[in-house]
């Protein structure tokens, strides 16, 4: 007799024997392509997207997730068309010493908060904006890959002071503090800063990252307002607001090197 549990372990089984097979089926066919041999690249298949998506890494290997059901050949075409394109994405990659770089181009992976939405490119018209929508993140046609990504700097900024400006009131309790105002704003290559009067600020790029780790970044600023340099006292501080700090800082660490600052 079979079990419930035994139908969803073999049904288990069979989703990712078939999402190995495509995945192998789709690297014979990207293999053909002529890619320059230093490159490095590698297929994942993902359950929930509907079309291809080329990502560029840190290192500047290339990711190329695909559904479920893709056609290698298809796939194949789509990376040839974009070759000469990803070339300067990867170069550009390389040069700039690892920092993420994005594509704009419809079907980019861009996060908020933790939740994963894919970039729209819609027709620029008058009074549209930046804005998520269904599940995408619409973007006005500027025809400028700069200007689009100041555009998208500008929401996560925008959108992220509103949610922020919530979030402080509750962990600000916890630390003992009063912060004058709390903003997201560009801030280079710093992740958070607080000045004498109160005032905290957060990067904007920090809006991509689950909120759990905000918060990380958040209490550290919120603590400096109430102890200074970094030592025990501060880290105490902070463990009788994240009790599981250690475990926060091992995640940041991990998600840092991947957030978007901008760079097209």
């Amino acid at each position: 007799m079979i079990t419930p549990a035994g139908v969803a372990w073999r049904a288990s089984v069979s989703a990712g024997w078939y999402e190995c097979r495509v995945s192998l089926t789709v690297q014979s066919a990207l293999a053909s392509l002529p890619m320059p041999r230093e490159w490095t690249w590698r297929v994942v298949v993902r359950p929930r997207r509907r079309t291809l998506g080329i990502e560029v890494q840190e290192d500047g290997g290339l990711l190329f997730a695909v559904p479920p059901d893709a056609d290698p050949q298809a796939v194949a075409d789509a990376v040839l068309a974009r070759l000469s394109r990803l070339a300067d994405e990867v170069s550009s990659r390389k040069r700039r010493g690892g920092q993420p770089i994005k594509a704009l181009v419809g079907g980019a992976g861009f996060a908020y908060l933790g939740r994963h939405h894919r970039l729209k490119v819609i027709t620029a018209e008058p009074g549209r904006r930046v804005r998520l929508h269904q599940g995408w993140l619409e973007l006005p046609d500027t025809g400028s890959p700069h200007q689009g990504a100041r555009l998208i700097a500008e929401w996560y900024a925008a959108r992220g002071s509103r949610w922020v400006t919530a979030r402080v009131a509750p962990l600000a309790e916890r630390t003992g503090v009063t912060p004058r105002e709390v903003v997201v704003r560009e801030l280079g290559e710093r992740w958070g800063a607080c000045a004498p009067d109160g005032s905290i600020a957060l990067h904007w790029a920090l809006m991509q990252l689950p909120t759990s780790l905000v918060d990380l970044v958040l209490v550290h600023e919120l603590t400096h307002l109430k102890v200074p340099a970094h030592g025990a006292a501060f880290r105490h501080r902070m463990r009788m607001v994240l009790g599981d700090l250690e475990s926060l800082e091992r995640r940041f660490a991990l998600a840092e090197p991947d957030l978007w600052r901008g760079a097209v």
